[in-house]
């Protein structure tokens, strides 16, 4: 071990720090310390009203499913496919948020925080780095206790997400694989949707985009673009094939970034290559998805996905009726900060049908409870594979003309009587 590095701690000795009242705040995703919450769980019958606060847990625990009551309970800010269920059982605590607010609102809500978080293997200054993700973790370090769980298997990525040992309360090491997030290939209905957005994204742009079938094939599309920047909450695979395609500008004036993201999921292979350079600059979530430092960036396009809209342009992005899918997440972040762009834009995509063409994903209302993740005054385009719903700007009679046009063929009329009914188009 080298000089700068300081002893490990017992894992015993840091869980004894887990006393009665402790808020234990973990990274999402793949900085979740596995082996400390592992042995936590294993101490969760004798616990005392402890919390356990994570956005989009990857790994289902015990502590999810309510084995412990109130002794360990979860306190999510996003539903992940791990926890839904038990989320729908009532075991699981969601706290709406946007995501850049999600620091401000562990602050005020945490009592007797605790930090613990997987990270990188030190290097011989015993500094650390958070890896994959940065999100609120990173805006939390220096302020409040943390614990290490030094992962060999997690890459050292570059940023404003690095730890000194020595001002941690302690650490130590456990072997943990990383979680592996495959994206569905996209379809023609992909494909269609991401040709109609791409072709709006000049040379030049920044561009955000999150993991799925239709933001891969944007990505795919725009590599004979150039000089474009990636300012996004997520870095996925698709984003390595951009930047390696030549169409990222790989440093700004006086060696400013041009490849900011707050976390990453995906292959083994992409985890791989983060590690192995040191173009994408992890920051914390409070920076990336702050809509005044997303205004800031030159021509942002934002892709982001939803499961309905409504005729007034009102997108349920979370919740399928009453039935509590995710959460808001980055989306208001990115919409709000493409308004405030200079030439910005955004873009809402989603297929004009579910379930084997049977439903219209364009309504002329929501289903009874769902929840509007973005509201109308902030959506400005909606893109389907029939076409693109120029919103912002226009009255609600001609918006709800413009999102007929985009709906599938056999809804249009049924969809224009109701916007006949809704605003008098």
């Amino acid at each position: 071990m080298s000089i700068g590095v300081p002893p490990p701690t017992s894992l015993s000795s840091l869980l004894d720090r887990v006393v009665p009242g402790t808020d234990v705040i973990v990274p999402l995703g793949n900085g979740e310390p596995v082996a400390f919450l592992d042995a936590l769980e294993e101490r969760g019958g004798s616990l005392v009203d402890v919390r356990v606060h994570q956005m989009h847990p990857m790994r289902r625990r015990r502590h999810h499913r309510g084995e412990f009551g109130d002794r360990m309970r979860h306190v999510s800010y996003f539903l992940s496919a791990a926890i839904r269920e038990d989320f729908s059982a009532g075991h699981v605590d969601l706290v709406p948020n946007d995501f850049h607010r999600v620091p401000v609102l562990m602050r005020r809500r945490c009592d007797a925080p605790m930090l613990v978080v997987a990270a990188s293997p030190p290097d011989h200054l015993g500094i650390v780095s958070l890896g994959v993700t940065a999100d609120y973790a990173a805006a939390l370090l220096g302020e409040v206790p943390v614990v290490v769980e030094v992962n060999p298997n997690m890459p050292r990525t570059s940023g404003a997400h690095l730890l000194a040992l020595r001002d941690a309360v302690g650490w130590f090491e456990a072997a943990t694989e990383l979680v592996e997030v495959p994206v569905r290939p996209p379809d023609d209905v992909d494909r269609a949707i991401a040709a109609l957005v791409a072709e709006r994204i000049p040379d030049g742009s920044t561009l955000q985009v999150g993991v799925g079938a239709v933001p891969s094939a944007v990505a795919e599309l725009l590599a004979d673009h150039r000089d474009l920047r990636i300012h996004s909450e997520l870095f996925g695979d698709a984003l390595v094939g951009l930047v390696e395609s030549g169409a990222v500008r790989l440093r700004g004036r006086e060696g400013e970034p041009t490849i900011v993201t707050t976390t990453s999921f995906g292959s083994s292979d992409l985890y791989r290559w983060l590690g192995e350079n040191d173009l994408v600059e992890f920051r914390s979530v409070d920076h990336t998805n702050h809509p005044r430092v997303v205004g800031s960036q030159p021509r942002l396009s934002a892709v982001n996905a939803t499961m309905q809209v409504d005729l007034l342009g009102q997108c349920a992005s979370e919740s399928l009726g009453h039935h509590y899918v995710s959460s808001t997440g980055g989306q208001a972040d990115f919409l709000r900060g493409a308004q405030l762009a200079e030439d910005g834009q955004s873009f809402i995509v989603t297929p004009s049908t579910a379930l084997d063409g049977t439903v219209s994903r364009i309504v002329a209302e929501l289903s009874p409870g769902a929840v509007v993740s973005a509201h109308k005054n902030v959506v400005d385009k909606v893109v389907t594979e029939h076409g693109v719903a120029e919103l912002e700007g226009r009255t609600l009679a001609e918006r709800a003309e413009a999102l007929v046009r985009i709906a599938a063929p056999q809804f249009r009329d049924g969809l224009r009587a109701a916007a006949r009914r809704l605003v008098g188009t």
